[in-house]
């Protein structure tokens, strides 16, 4: 095991198989050579290097023909797999006819492959992200739709502040997971771009073809993939931006998974997360249920954040081949792609089996003895004795309350500077029910479940 994300113990909790598959030395030879096809049946089209050479450059493009412990020999020996790899492939097309090998490769250079294989295995992740959002936003919206009126309190700095409803809170988490949406959408447009411009970005080796920009445009379409506007060898910004998202997405995972652990305390009990037998069990403690998929969200999405800040050191290039800051990809991209779908795995796990313990929430409303609807006793009374004035007599009668143990409505109808404006027990009672003050909750979730209402 060199990572958690390869070891045959822990690889389906901090990873996912076909997240692995997409980052697997497999695939990422495999899409070198679906880019040594795609760009010599380009230039042959465009009359670039004779068709025969591209047939058979095409037929043996192959991973199943490269001998994997010599590429793996090479790179070690060169620094680069990309030259191993043409070396291979060169031979294999020159068994067929001497000299058609020569063509392959033609006019690129390692990191025009490097590059372009990695946008597609970050197109393949994106693919996986953007489902497991879809995923995710279902769930959710249905959450937040049965749950629009549940009441429950709302924390502030760890402690109970005004009453909402669970629906108001997982409207909330919905309408953060659509941005991402949005937000991946949005980069893909500048994500998806070969690269193919030879050593330095100019195209210099194919420029006497007169065709040079439309091999760039034939290639792009062969691979289902854009045109940048420009080389982009030394400008990260694209990679470092879908790292950053990724990192975003994470960082949501893991506040809905802090909360979640929060509110699985004994002491609260208003969710737990999915029953299977033994999961979350204690060695020693028979009664335990502890939080697992929180546990993984949370440690993976610090992982991820800290990870995808190497990209912006990544970014930090010299001229226009570096010497050692794109290799910083090489490193983290794969374990922030993998990790990412994996919290994002786990997150709808969690929400698709959620348990909801709305007798625990309507009960912890109750243990502040009708202060967590102090602020609505306030707004009430400072219309007729000025909003401060109440606030600063609310604010000793809640003290009163705690220390003695008694209910806050029994405090505001003996007080003899609330008994004076003739306000009645009944609308005193009222105001102090959390359930008559949790806003526009209701109506806020449906805006953002149902949003054509």
């Amino acid at each position: 095991m060199s990572t958690v994300t390869d070891s045959t113990i822990f690889r389906g909790i901090f990873s996912s198989l076909s997240s692995s598959a997409i980052w697997s030395d497999k695939t990422r030879t495999s899409y070198y050579l679906r880019f040594e096809a795609a760009l010599a049946s380009s230039q042959a089209r465009l009359g670039v290097i004779p068709h025969t050479a591209a047939r058979a450059i095409v037929k043996k493009c192959d991973v199943d023909l490269i001998d994997m412990v010599e590429l793996e020999r090479e790179t070690c020996k060169i620094g680069y797999p990309v030259l191993p790899v043409v070396t291979q492939l060169v031979k294999l097309v020159n068994e067929v006819e001497p000299g058609l090998g020569e063509w392959a490769h033609w006019g690129a250079t390692t990191q025009d492959v490097m590059d372009t294989t990695t946008v597609l295995q970050l197109r393949d992740t994106c693919d996986l992200v953007s489902k497991a959002l879809d995923n995710i936003t279902s769930v959710l919206r249905g959450i937040a739709r049965t749950h629009a009126s549940t009441p429950m309190s709302a924390r502030s700095n760890l402690q109970q502040a005004v009453p909402m409803s669970f629906g108001f809170k997982m409207a909330r988490l919905l309408a953060t997971f659509e941005r991402h949406q949005t937000r991946l959408a949005e980069i893909l447009r500048r994500l998806l771009v070969i690269e193919f411009g030879g050593a330095a970005g100019t195209l210099a080796t194919i420029s006497d073809t007169g065709v040079a920009f439309q091999v760039q445009e034939e290639l792009a379409k062969e691979l289902g993939l854009g045109i940048p506007n420009i080389a982009w060898h030394t400008e990260r910004d694209t990679i470092a931006e879908i790292g950053s998202f990724f990192a975003m997405v994470a960082a949501t995972c893991s506040k809905f998974a802090f909360d979640v652990k929060l509110l699985m305390q004994t002491e609260v009990g208003e969710l737990s997360e999915p029953y299977y037998a033994h999961r979350g069990s204690s060695s020693t403690m028979p009664q335990k249920r502890n939080p697992i998929s929180s546990v993984y969200i949370t440690a993976m999405a610090s992982t991820v954040r800290q990870l995808s800040t190497a990209l912006l050191d990544a970014m930090v290039e010299d001229h226009e081949r570096s010497t050692g800051p794109w290799e910083i990809e090489w490193i983290v991209l794969p374990q922030i792609c993998t990790m990412t779908h994996a919290i994002l795995t786990h997150t709808h796990d969690i929400l698709d089996g959620i348990e909801v313990h709305p007798e625990a929430m309507l009960n912890n409303l109750g243990i502040t003895k009708g202060a967590i609807a102090s602020e609505a006793v306030m707004m009430h009374l400072g219309k007729i004795m000025g909003r401060q004035v109440a606030h600063d007599l609310i604010y000793d009668l809640c003290r009163k309350s705690n220390q003695e143990n008694r209910p806050l409505v029994d405090l505001l109808a003996e007080n003899a500077a609330i008994q004076k404006y003739g306000v009645r027990r009944q609308d005193l009672e009222s105001w102090c029910g959390p359930e008559n003050y949790m806003g526009l909750s209701q109506e806020m979730t449906l805006r953002i479940t149902d949003p054509i209402r």
